[in-house]
């Protein structure tokens, strides 16, 4: 299979999975493996297409997030749903920069991720199936309490197979979020999350991103990506409020099942 066509393959996956609380890691590795290819410029493509994902939700909330931001200045409650993104996106932040190596460590440990996608998934069903009673409802408008909250649950996500967005998510139900606004908050939280770690890793792999000239791959999966994700995030919501999280739950159980046994064959 030719580079550029695993390009558009894995750009699919990361469009699809970013913003599912399914594990997007997990996919583009088992994608990966699938595929067979790997190596430190596809393992830095895999960060880098991020990035197209994050446009989608930039593109979709334009106007709000415009408005947030003009209103900074005047508006009380603009300037508590950006301290609420910021308190969220802090303690991923600070972890994320303190044990990045040992991030990487872990993203080669297969069984792991099968085994978080599993835990992941069951987790999803009892919450789906038993949620506290919500008294917030409008992601904008979190108490910063609730967002630090989410934060702290955002960490659980540098384990791979976890979810970035499934862990806020959950994290957003368990202290009393409805479904929509739980989803909607860790598209908010995504974009300075994603965003750094999109920063992060352009840093420490630039050069050999530039000596494989690896930037027309690149392109392609940043644009497969944002197209993909823009159709995403525009239903997430609204089949998360008809359908919940159990269709999600599943998925993750069969495929981290799927990876148990292709490991125990020898994969």
């Amino acid at each position: 299979m030719s580079d550029w066509l695993t390009a558009v393959i894995l750009g699919i996956v990361e469009g699809l999975t970013e913003f599912l609380p399914v594990s997007s890691t997990a996919h583009l590795l088992l994608a990966e493996k699938l595929l067979g290819v790997s190596g430190p410029v596809w393992e830095s493509f895999t960060v880098l297409i991020q990035l197209g994902a994050i446009l989608a939700v930039l593109l979709l909330y334009f106007q709000r997030l415009l408005k947030v931001l003009l209103t900074l200045g005047s508006d009380p409650a603009a300037r508590r749903f950006a301290l609420s993104v910021l308190v969220a996106f802090l303690p991923a932040a600070v972890v994320g920069l303190a044990l990045h190596k040992q991030i990487k460590m872990i993203f080669e440990n297969d069984l792991l991720i099968c085994a978080a996608l599993v835990v992941g998934g069951v987790v999803l069903l009892l919450i789906d199936r038993y949620p506290p009673r919500p008294r917030h409802f409008d992601a904008t408008q979190y108490p910063v309490k609730t967002s630090l909250g989410i934060g702290l649950f955002q960490c659980l996500a540098i384990v791979p197979g976890t979810s970035r967005s499934g862990a806020t998510i959950v994290g957003a139900l368990l202290l009393k979020a409805d479904k929509a606004s739980a989803a909607e908050f860790s598209f908010f939280l995504a974009i300075p999350t994603m965003v750094g770690a999109f920063t992060v890793d352009l840093i420490k792999s630039r050069e050999t991103i530039a000596q494989s000239h690896a930037w027309g791959l690149i392109g392609i999966g940043f644009v497969v990506s944002f197209v993909v994700a823009l159709a995403v995030v525009r239903s997430f919501i609204g089949f998360v409020s008809r359908h919940g999280l159990a269709p999600f739950a599943w998925w993750r159980i069969a495929v981290g099942f799927a990876g148990i046994v292709a490991l125990m064959r020898g994969w």
